[in-house]
């Protein structure tokens, strides 16, 4: 049952839900076409797995025209498919996602966190590890080297689009087929604030350099004088549920004493970190 709101005494106190003591969202700061998406997910239940337009538009409170721009929104997004030969909907499996990914990002951020702490720990550089959300990548945790910063603004969270990226070529070049087209056409069009502009094709002859090698080495593109070397991780079945990467600044070691040290350790972590999540059964997300 939805609490009514209370108004509040104080004009300049915010208005409550009765009941709960939690203050009632500020309309204004809203965006409501996303709410009225939400409504629409919502309105599909256990008990009504199947909706037509205007039961779903009932449901939600919204008029014919507007669930009907809802429901064509969620199907170009694979949320909600239109069952053939019938004028009803359903939700897809695709919004399961929006809740396993984030639980499958919380487990294994608690099961990589001990495995950087111990490359930080023998490198003596930074060690981040990201995976794949769509065309970007995502990262999931980060460990830098006491309070040394690169000059690179990457944080837990941050996302950038994985082709420009040594991590995310290095995920990128053990993809499948089928997988890499759905990035190159995920990427078209997309435009983006870095000064790296080369598109998903013009990485694909390093994508299968790093593929043969089993990993990426190369100047940073976001911050100038700075080194990255970045392994895959790698599931039973070769695809690469995420990836590690160590920064380096240029000026400490050539790139071939950075290559020397650094390699084998990462290929290291890369492979208990596998072990670690394929255990634990977070490696699919």
């Amino acid at each position: 049952m939805v609490k009514p709101i209370e108004k509040a005494q104080n004009s300049n106190a915010p208005t409550r839900v009765a009941g709960t003591g939690l203050a009632a969202p500020d309309m204004r700061s809203t965006v409501q076409s996303l709410a009225k998406g939400f409504r629409v997910l919502e309105a599909f239940t256990a008990e009504t797995p199947e909706l037509t337009m205007s039961e779903v538009g009932l449901a939600a409170g919204l008029d014919p025209g507007t669930a009907h721009r809802m429901l064509a929104t969620l199907v170009s997004l694979g949320y909600v498919v239109k069952i053939p030969e019938t004028k009803r909907f359903r939700l897809t499996l695709k919004v399961l996602d929006l809740g396993f990914n984030a639980l499958a990002h919380q487990d294994m951020r608690a099961i990589v966190r001990p495995y950087l702490r111990d490359l930080v720990g023998h490198l003596g550089e930074a060690a981040s590890f990201a995976v794949l959300e769509g065309p970007d990548v995502l990262y999931i945790e980060r460990v830098r080297a006491g309070a040394i910063r690169l000059g690179v603004d990457i944080r837990v969270g941050s996302t950038l689009p994985a082709h420009i990226s040594a991590i995310g070529q290095s995920m990128l070049a053990f993809l499948s087929e089928p997988d890499m087209k759905r990035i190159v056409i995920a990427d078209a069009n997309r435009t983006h604030s870095y000064q790296d502009k080369r598109s998903v094709a013009d990485v694909m002859p390093a994508l299968r350099k790093i593929r043969k090698k089993g990993y990426a080495l190369a100047p940073s593109t976001l911050t100038e004088g700075l080194r990255i070397i970045a392994v895959p991780v790698l599931d039973v079945d070769g695809h690469p549920v995420g990836a590690i990467s160590v920064a380096a600044p240029a000026v400490r070691a050539t790139i071939e004493e950075f290559e020397t040290s650094a390699l084998e350790p990462v290929r290291a972590a890369a492979k208990q970190i596998a072990r670690a999540l394929e255990a634990s059964g977070s490696t699919s997300f």
